[in-house]
Parts: structure tokens; sequence; C-alpha cells
């Protein structure tokens, strides 16, 4: 921890809990690019792993890491000073829009196949089941939890960023198929979902028009939900608990 009293900042952002292999970076160096060399730049964090990985990666690209300290609310802040022009940003933001993300699914013999994303790996059941005793969810099951997931993780982004406390958060998602015969080759039609019910149960310190406001940023921003349907019927609904 360091004494005294911190620089002034040019500019501050605000990392939540993410890591820095999950963003962190590239909000550090775009909220860098307006400043000019020398700018300094407040950077807030609640992930305790920055603690380590940010004035490493500080010392690689020649960035001056001024001051480290905690603050209120379980966060660190930190204070860096911007070296001269950073001419790899742009081809960094670019990398990043171009990235594509790979799953690798093998067929494991009956109605069971294994998906394999980076150094993860889930068994994956029939495309839809109504059995209530399969050895693995449904892949409809597995998009919804991707849906879930998704928004779960994104909500408490976003409330980490204002630095709200979270005592629980949970989202349950319903889904409802078009028509579960069509994949059964009993029927003919659109066989995806038609519609989409989540329900976010929240305890956080904050009032309910806030936490609405933060949701509906994180649905409006979700990559999952923006890549479903936009004809799909959906309800999303806040419940403070």
């Amino acid at each position: 921890m360091t004494h005294g009293e911190p620089p002034r900042p040019d500019a501050t952002c605000d990392g939540g809990d993410l890591d820095c292999g999950s963003g962190l970076l590239l909000i550090i160096r775009s909220a860098m690019e307006p400043l000019a060399g020398g700018g300094v730049l407040l950077v807030k964090s609640r992930e305790g792993s920055v603690r380590e990985d940010l004035p490493a990666w500080c010392r690689l690209v020649g960035h001056g890491l001024l001051d480290a300290r905690a603050a209120d609310g379980g966060y660190w802040h930190f204070s860096i000073r911007k070296k001269g022009e950073d001419a790899a940003l742009a081809a960094d933001l670019e990398q990043a829009r171009d990235h594509v993300w790979q799953t690798r699914v093998r067929w494991r013999g009956g109605m069971q196949s294994q998906a394999t994303s980076r150094n993860h790996a889930q068994a994956i059941g029939q495309p839809q089941s109504f059995d209530t005793a399969d050895a693995a969810p449904a892949a409809v099951e597995v998009l919804l939890a991707a849906i879930g997931g998704a928004l779960s993780n994104g909500f408490a982004f976003r409330l980490s960023q204002q630095g709200i406390a979270v005592q629980q958060l949970e989202v349950v998602v319903r889904g409802r198929l078009r028509d579960p015969l069509v994949f059964l080759g009993l029927a003919d039609g659109e066989p995806g979902l038609r519609r989409l019910e989540l329900v976010v149960y929240v305890a956080a310190d904050a009032d309910e028009p806030q936490l609405q406001a933060l949701l509906d940023q994180t649905v409006q921003r979700c990559p999952v939900l923006g890549s479903l349907r936009a004809d799909l019927e959906r309800t999303i609904r806040l419940q403070v608990v």
C-alpha cells in the first residue's frame, strides 16, 4: 500500500470485477486514448488478481504505476502515468472486434456429445428432452444457461462499476419452443425458441430504479441476447429481494 496523497487523475475508469484477461486492459487503454503522454489515469478494481497483473502489464508496455492503494467497497485504486502515444491501441481494439470464439463438439455415442471451449469441457445431451433424469443437460438448456450466465455476470459487472455491493444475484430463465415436435420429425414449422422469460432476483445496496436502469443497460449490451432472433418474444423482470 502506498502512503501519502495519490496523484490527481486526468481521467478515471472503473473495471469492477473484471480481471486483466477479461477486458479490463481494453477498458484501460480506451480510457487512456484521449490522454496526452504523461497524463494520469485512475483505475478502480475489485478483482484481486489485478494487484499483480496490472503492475506487470505497466512494466511490459512502458506505463508508470504511480500509486496503488486499498479503497472503500473492496476496491483498489491504481494511478497510472501514460507513456508516449500508444499507436498499438487501434490495432488491439480492432483485433478484439474481429475475435472469433470457437467450441469443438465431439459426439460420444448415443445422444451424448462433449463440447470443449479453450480449457473447459461440458457434456451436452440431446437437443431437447422431456426426461427429468438425463445424464447431461439438453442443448436447449445449455442455451438457456448461456443466456442466464451472460445476463448474471454482465449485471454483476455493471453493478460493480457503480460500486454497488451485491448480496445476492440469481437469474431464472424459462424458454418455450415454437414447436418441439419439429425436431422429432412429427411436425413441420419453426423449431426454435418462441418465448423467453427471465426473472432477475437481486439484493444489492441500490434502489430499484437504479437497479432497473443498470439491468436495462446489461440487456442492451448482452452479446448472447443480441444473437437471438429479433422476433423472439421475451420478458425480463427485475425482482428486488
